[in-house]
């Protein structure tokens, strides 16, 4: 590390990320954003899902202000956050063969839906077979990932019986440009590298890729179903015409 503050280090190389995602991926944002915009209009509903960290870009845009209210989280229980017990359980979760075909066969989501699936490795049996059952049931399928997993001599093997990757199944990918082993810096005397940026890179991916979901909608003459804050005059009013008019594809409710 040079002599400038760890915290300034940290916030330039977030900084170097989030300026290489808007240079690198503005077509595939588009793209993404454009596949969002053809499901809510053709009636088809919205599903984001994470395992463990990777699952808080999802949750962060689920019944949330400024968000569309269509997104839906596809949880599996135990893999959804750090709360379960022992918090290596999640961990253990991803790379349990047919736990994704459970989850997927139980819920919601049917042909013409779409589903986000966010995977920093994109490695773990999880969220590959999440990918690959989503498509056979006819979901089109937005993976939010990094590449350097998938690409390089460095890259760490698939842990998918296939050998694939989750950007293996996807109509469109998101590379959040996260380097192997998702932390920024490294300082003299600490054994290993800290500071992750991917919660940030992948977060931005998703509100981008909205932001181009609402847009499109509104160019074709359809009123975006965002959210607006409860916290503001009218917030709780506006949010409550918005579930009743969408009720039969918010899940979130029930």
């Amino acid at each position: 590390m040079s002599d400038s503050k760890p915290a300034t280090q940290y916030l330039d190389a977030a900084i170097g990320l989030l300026q290489r995602v808007r240079d690198e991926e503005a077509g595939n944002i588009a793209a993404a954003g454009t596949l969002l915009a053809d499901t809510v209009a053709g009636g088809g509903r919205l599903f984001a899902f994470g395992a463990g960290h990777s699952s808080l870009a999802a949750q962060d845009v689920v019944y949330r202000a400024g968000s569309l209210a269509l997104m839906n989280l596809l949880a599996v229980p135990g893999a959804v956050g750090v709360d379960v017990m022992p918090a290596t359980l999640g961990s253990a979760l991803e790379r349990v063969d047919g736990l994704a075909a459970a989850v997927l066969d139980t819920s919601p989501a049917k042909a013409g839906d779409a589903l986000v699936i966010i995977s920093l490795s994109g490695r773990n049996a999880l969220p590959v077979e999440m990918a690959m059952n989503a498509r056979a049931l006819g979901l089109k399928v937005i993976g939010v990932t990094s590449l350097a997993y998938a690409t390089g001599p460095d890259a760490p093997k698939s842990r998918h019986v296939s050998g694939t990757y989750l950007r293996d199944h996807c109509d469109v990918v998101l590379d959040s440009k996260i380097q192997i082993g998702d932390a920024e810096l490294t300082y003299e005397g600490v054994d290993a590298p800290f500071a992750s940026a991917s919660t940030v890179t992948t977060s931005a991916l998703m509100q981008a890729t909205l932001a181009t979901c609402a847009t499109s909608l509104a160019d074709r003459g359809i009123q975006p179903p965002l959210l607006r804050s409860g916290n503001v005059d009218g917030g709780h009013d506006w949010n409550g015409r918005v579930f009743a008019e969408y009720r039969d594809r918010i899940f979130y409710q029930h």
